[in-house]
């Protein structure tokens, strides 16, 4: 298949490796963003074949790991309502809140649905006027121009019975705070390339400059992830901090102008909490004022519901690079993707779980 194939090639990617070890010298510390990419690192068993210098971070690009707890227990809460249908990605329901999940609350009899689109929720919302559908709309940039697409359709067919439990959140500001950290231990970034297919990577070329980091935009195959690596080393090495697009086959300096139109026409930028590390500024995407009737946290007042993180998942932590899951005392034992303490361990993006399914 093309650019799957190729991609997968194990002579070249182990030349590719033979090419990082030929070029490294001093240790260096590199930050994948996106949790895709964590799992194919040891999914393809790459982190096990780099040379002892590159130690790989796992960053906070999982969506469901950084969406807040309250946020999940708004969520329940929602669901628990007899007139309401809450709709969510498959990820989602499985995802601890404060006490349960929505996996629970169906199980009594909540009406909780899978879906693959906000669209699909929509209409939903059209064959079920008597009920409120909310959609639980979470991610990155890559998710953004499907749900405000949907918002707009809603307002343009004067649909009132859906809304939107938002919690959207952007790469950037993320990556800004770990660089900003006193703790970071981030020498160069692996920034996530299907955001970047989105957003393009013009934004970082400031976060590079000032913080003397290089970033380099990279896929989700074997062979982009090591070309990345190299990309990385090879400016480390140098004494080079800019960025490059690894991933020029999906992505361009720009990005998808359409699609960003389409975003920046229903959300605006907000400040946002991440599930285990706080308020980052600038970080979340909020639904504009003109369409605040599909804001579900107005519709059904729960902006005040606030609750704390437990202290014993150490997920925050991971998120930010600054442990690992096997450093976690709970890791494989009493937390498991049967039975997780954090999202970091129920979700397919999360480092937990790539860590427990692929080196447990």
């Amino acid at each position: 298949m093309k650019f799957v194939d190729e991609y997968r090639n194990a002579d070249a990617v182990k030349r590719g490796i033979e090419k990082i070890g030929a070029a490294v010298r001093r240790p260096w510390s590199i930050m994948e963003i996106c949790g895709g990419q964590t799992h194919a690192f040891l999914r393809y068993g790459i982190d096990e074949l780099l040379p002892p210098e590159i130690t790989l971070l796992h960053g906070p690009g999982c969506p469901v790991c950084v969406t807040p707890l309250e946020k999940i227990d708004r969520a329940i809460r929602l669901a628990a309502r007899p007139e309401v249908i809450l709709c969510s990605f498959g990820d989602m329901v499985r995802v601890p809140g404060s006490s349960e999940d929505l996996l629970a609350v169906k199980a009594r009899g909540g009406d909780v649905r899978i879906i693959y689109s906000p669209v699909d929720a929509l209409k939903i919302a059209g064959r079920h006027p008597d009920k409120e559908v909310v959609f639980f709309a979470i991610g990155f940039e890559t998710t953004a121009p499907a749900n405000a697409l949907a918002v707009l359709k809603a307002k343009q067919k004067s649909v009132s019975n859906f809304s939107l439990l938002c919690s959207q959140v952007r790469v950037p500001p993320a990556m800004e705070a770990i660089l900003a950290s006193p703790l970071n231990k981030v020498d160069g970034f692996l920034a996530a390339g299907h955001v970047c297919s989105v957003m393009g990577y013009h934004e970082y070329h400031a976060i590079s400059k000032k913080y003397n980091t290089p970033i380099v935009a990279t896929g989700f195959e074997p062979l982009d992830l090591v070309q990345g690596l190299l990309a990385c080393v090879l400016q480390l090495e140098g004494g080079r901090c800019v960025v490059e697009n690894q991933y020029a086959r999906s992505v361009t300096e720009q990005g998808n102008a359409a699609a960003q139109q389409l975003m920046h026409e229903v959300f605006q930028v907000t400040d946002q909490k991440w599930r285990g590390i706080g308020v980052i500024p600038h970080s979340g995407l909020a639904l504009r004022p003109e369409f605040s009737a599909f804001d579900a946290e107005k519709k059904f007042h729960l902006q005040d519901y606030i609750v704390h993180e437990p202290e014993a998942c150490i997920s925050g932590l991971v998120l930010q690079g600054l442990k690992k899951p096997p450093d976690c005392p709970h890791f494989s034992g009493r937390c498991t993707p049967e039975h997780p303490m954090g999202a970091t361990m129920v979700s397919s993006e999360g480092a937990c779980a790539a860590y427990y399914k692929y080196k447990k």
